[in-house]
């Protein structure tokens, strides 16, 4: 099976140099994987950023968010012994890992789908408190009863977990907290209620025994999962050998709940796949791909920051046409279409 996809002929619709740095201190190393949502006419991506700090001679600088999602930073000396920066992404100091980047949300309007700008109106989002010091990521939107339900990756010397906030405006959110513990992440919320619940992708790790697998859990209130799900494993050989990931709010189709998500192999190439659930019973898998619906072809997603990949946790759906955005080689914003009744039929549902 060949690549589906139709890649806009304007990617990379953003890149690190069309943002401005959170603050003077910092530096955007790259931009990944926006959420997506509609709003007063317009398309707004929740782009992840992240950034680094300037660094200085001698010292080797990190970032953290304190409680009040302000950035505060440390400075370790490079002779120090107790310091080992041996990963250029993970940094140890006396035995605590600090990220030399941190993420935060960057909110982005735009009239046509392809051109997409700040305004200042609407703030952006940045990691608070304990189990956010080292920045949110990978926000995925889903829109229920006319509000927003923002899922994150929460980052801290704690783990890795996924929160909630929500709005009606994207001015003012109210926090919810932790709703998966860690280790966590790759959280989507269905759109609408099945059997009177709310339902869940999540993606927990259990690296000693199991692995990364997506999982469903279901809820009285969005906030309080349980009822927790194994769905959908890693298989050997395949594009999704080594670890998959829900990517936006499933889809509701004739044919069932169609899920876009990604997959990756040992050598970290990240392709899109895509799941078809029950209507009635959202636990149960009536079809997967075999092979991607998506991989990484284009050079702006074979080579970047982090190259051979490609990632989604968002969309708009216009009839047949799944409008995605994307995060390409860890470094660009991107956009490609998809008609769901090719998908469909990669699957064996005419």
């Amino acid at each position: 099976m060949k690549d589906i996809s139709q890649r806009s002929n304007q990617n990379p619709l953003l890149s690190p140099k069309d943002l401005n740095p959170s603050n003077k201190n910092m530096i955007i190393e790259c931009l990944l994987n926006p959420g997506v949502f509609e709003f007063k006419d317009k398309i707004g991506l929740l782009v992840r950023v992240a950034e680094r700090t300037v660094q200085k001679e001698g010292l080797l600088s990190v970032p953290i968010y304190n409680s009040v999602g302000k950035v505060e930073i440390l400075d370790f000396n490079l002779k120090d012994s107790k310091l080992d920066a041996s990963d250029a992404r993970v940094i140890t100091y006396d035995g605590t890992d600090h990220l030399t980047t941190i993420s935060h949300l960057r909110l982005l309007f735009s009239d046509d789908g392809v051109t997409f700008k700040e305004d200042m109106a609407y703030p952006s989002l940045f990691g608070e408190g304990d189990y956010e010091s080292y920045g949110i990521e990978d926000c995925r939107v889903s829109k229920i009863d006319n509000i927003y339900h923002l899922t994150y990756t929460m980052v801290s010397a704690n783990g890795v977990g996924v929160g909630l906030r929500t709005t009606k405006d994207w001015k003012t959110f109210e926090k919810k907290g932790m709703i998966f513990s860690p280790h966590n992440k790759d959280c989507a919320i269905f759109e609408e209620k099945i059997n009177d619940k709310y339902f869940a992708l999540h993606r927990p790790s259990s690296p000693e025994l199991g692995g990364n697998y997506i999982w469903l859990a279901e809820s009285p209130d969005a906030v309080h999962w349980g009822n927790h799900k194994c769905i959908a494993k890693t298989r050997q050989g395949k594009f999704d050998s080594k670890r998959l990931g829900a990517g936006a709010a499933p889809i509701k189709t004739e044919k069932g709940w169609l899920e876009i998500y990604h997959g990756a192999t040992e050598a970290n190439r990240y392709c899109l796949g895509a799941l078809l659930l029950d209507l009635k019973d959202p636990s149960k898998v009536i079809a997967r791909s075999e092979e991607p619906i998506m991989e990484p072809l284009a050079l702006y997603e074979q080579t970047g920051f982090f190259g051979n990949v490609v990632f989604t946790n968002g969309h708009i759906v216009e009839g047949d046409t799944i409008k995605m955005y994307y995060g390409a080689s860890d470094e660009h914003v991107c956009s490609a279409n998809f008609s769901i009744n090719k998908i469909l039929k990669t699957l064996g549902q005419s």
